[in-house]
């Protein structure tokens, strides 16, 4: 298990007397849990070894290593905020790239795409007249369609006009050299946004902002989820968590001392 696990614990502070798949027990696996909670190991840390473990489990138990299943209460993550982008930032990071900079962050925050699914995407994959974009093997090796505005499609056709390979095949976004972005080249552009803005942008960042703004733009939960992969609305609630200023706003409107 705790090899299974990434050796997340020293050898010599891991759970012992265990040599063989059938003495494995529930008890073991929540002493090894436990073990990993009382080292200061992060939340994030202890769910990804529980479910590592779970996995090897189910496949000594399938192989017949195991006679029954190990069942066991996987750990609970802390529910965080996640960061997301106010208009005025979206406008104020716009406002700070060239060319090239502004056609992948509208094209990220008004699509939803993830970052590999933007980096595979090819010209032929866009269609200019109605904004459909054909995303081929997203996550779960599934295809899907999302949308981008005209705005978006303006600013992508700015940007092709600096290119010189535009073609079907060729790539949606490109480096100098006329390349497909590798997952490290891409990030970059968005650190030296925020190196520039001083504000926090990735592709996620951007990914969280498209379903809040489209959110608050009226789009059904059930469309939101279709347009950005999730696999189910439970994605899409996690994605979705009221921000500051939803908060405020709806207290604003609402308020039950104001309103008397």
């Amino acid at each position: 298990l705790h090899r299974a696990a990434g050796g997340a614990l020293p050898v010599s502070t891991a759970p012992q007397h265990v040599s063989r798949p059938d003495e494995v027990t529930a008890r073991y696996v929540r002493q090894y849990l436990a073990m990993l909670l009382n080292a200061g190991r992060k939340d994030t840390t202890l769910h990804a070894n529980a479910r590592a473990i779970r996995t090897l489990l189910r496949f000594w138990h399938a192989d017949n290593y195991i006679p029954s299943p190990v069942k066991f209460d996987m750990p609970r993550l802390e529910k965080k905020r996640i960061p997301v982008l106010t208009a005025e930032q979206l406008r104020q990071i716009v406002q700070a790239c060239d060319i090239r900079g502004r056609a992948i962050l509208l094209f990220m925050v008004d699509s939803g795409l993830r970052r590999r699914e933007a980096i595979n995407l090819n010209w032929g994959d866009v269609d200019m007249q109605s904004g459909l974009v054909r995303v081929r093997q997203g996550k779960g090796k599934k295809d899907r369609s999302a949308v981008i505005g005209a705005k978006t499609r303006r600013a992508l056709l700015a940007y092709r006009r600096t290119i010189p390979a535009h073609d079907e095949r060729d790539p949606l976004f490109q480096t100098r050299e006329g390349g497909r972005f590798a997952s490290d080249g891409f990030i970059q552009i968005f650190n030296r946004i925020k190196k520039h803005t001083g504000i926090h942008v990735t592709p996620h960042v951007l990914r969280r902002t498209f379903a809040i703004l489209s959110l608050r733009a009226g789009m059904r939960p059930l469309h939101l989820q279709a347009l950005g992969g999730w696999s189910d609305l439970n994605m899409v609630e996690h994605y979705t968590q009221m921000v500051d200023d939803d908060l405020l706003q709806e207290h604003k409107a609402h308020s039950p001392v104001d309103n008397l």
